[in-house]
């Protein structure tokens, strides 16, 4: 799930930060990091409270921070923070339907219906004509539930959100929601990015296996990489420690006053966006997948098979797995997550060799291109 559109703590993604524009100046000799070190003071200079990022280059690791992770105690950012990732969760997620497909559990062409008979439906809604696989590179048509009007004040705007904020909600709740409105499109005839198609996609995974979709996310990728920071919350509402706070607008602008919205629900995001992690974290999962070690050569093939993304010529989304084209020629693969509060990022080159993960502990501000652009083309 990501937050970040014109309700401040947005409601879709389009593709790893819809920027990735210009690029950071560049470091001089000897100071291989100075240009990333400038694009995250910059973006702290842009009202972000806080950066924490970490980067893998070989065998070598790396970490920055800027900003507060505390706007009232002035408490800095640390890199070992952890934080919420929101949409980072579609890559997990889409690995282990990988990985079920790889075991000749289910086909990525199986229909949502044989899964979950009678879930989509209603308001020409029909889960006979959608496939697994166009639930994980968003060609499914179905409808963005936090799209939703009554959805966003509920959750996203200010009096909604300190209302509702513990509130409880199912997946089938959420897939409900979705059900209240049109298809986007007819399946496979164009390409939207809906929360929906991965909370459909969680329950697939609980279909299948039996157990839920962060039970089998522990089971075949959080344990076997030692992911010791990452975890799938659930309806836990605290981040654990170390960690900083994390702000929001709860508002349709990015002026006004700014809130603490560390504490919420994750239900509210589900297998579409609730999970915690941290930099290194991050950068060990991508890392691992590309190099093959989380899936066989086919199924990192299927993975890493894009769709174009309207108005992002320079990159696509595979499953669960977006690719970008950066200004100096070289090619990342990752994701971009938000929720309330926080805005992360985290990408790798298709080798597995060079990684970058990083957060924003408000939700409102900050060009997280440039910093990936510094990282990558700053020399």
């Amino acid at each position: 799930m990501t937050v970040r559109t014109t309700v401040v703590v947005a409601t879709t993604a389009v593709a790893l930060t819809a920027g990735f524009a210009a690029p950071a100046m560049a470091a001089q000799p000897g100071d291989h990091h100075r240009a990333t070190r400038q694009a995250v003071r910059a973006a702290v200079q842009d009202g972000v409270p806080g950066v924490t990022l970490t980067a893998k280059d070989g065998r070598s690791t790396w970490s920055t921070t800027a900003g507060v992770g505390n706007l009232r105690t002035h408490a800095p950012r640390s890199a070992d923070d952890r934080y919420r990732v929101g949409s980072i969760t579609k890559t997990f997620v889409s690995t282990v339907l990988l990985q079920l497909e790889a075991e000749g559990r289910l086909s990525l062409d199986d229909t949502v219906e044989k899964w979950l008979p009678g879930v989509v439906h209603g308001n020409g809604n029909d889960g006979g004509r959608i496939t697994v696989r166009q639930l994980l590179n968003h060609t499914s048509g179905i409808f963005n539930y936090t799209a939703d009007e009554t959805f966003g004040r509920t959750y996203f705007l200010k009096d909604g959100f300190f209302a509702h904020r513990y509130d409880t909600k199912t997946p089938q709740q959420l897939v409900a929601i979705a059900m209240a409105h049109q298809p986007d499109f007819a399946p496979g005839t164009s390409w939207n990015y809906s929360n929906t198609n991965f909370v459909l996609a969680g329950m697939v995974i609980q279909k299948v296996t039996g157990r839920t979709y962060g039970e089998e996310i522990r089971h075949r990728v959080i344990d076997p990489l030692h992911l010791t920071a990452t975890s799938v919350p659930g309806t836990r509402v605290t981040v654990p420690r170390p960690s900083s706070r994390a702000y929001g607008k709860l508002a349709e602008t990015a002026t006004g006053p700014t809130y603490d919205v560390t504490e919420l629900n994750p239900s509210l995001a589900s297998s579409a966006g609730e999970m915690i992690s941290d930099s290194a974290d991050l950068d060990r999962f991508y890392a691992a997948l590309l190099k093959g070690r989380l899936l066989p050569p086919e199924q990192l093939k299927e993975m890493s098979t894009t769709v174009a993304v309207p108005g992002h010529p320079e990159g696509g989304y595979g499953l669960g797995l977006m690719e970008r084209e950066l200004s100096c020629g070289v090619q990342v693969w990752g994701h971009d997550g938000g929720i309330h509060g926080s805005s992360s990022v985290a990408v790798t080159t298709a080798d597995g060799r060079h990684s970058v993960a990083f957060n924003f502990n408000g939700d409102w501000s900050g060009d997280a291109g440039a910093v990936i652009e510094a990282e990558f083309c700053g020399e």
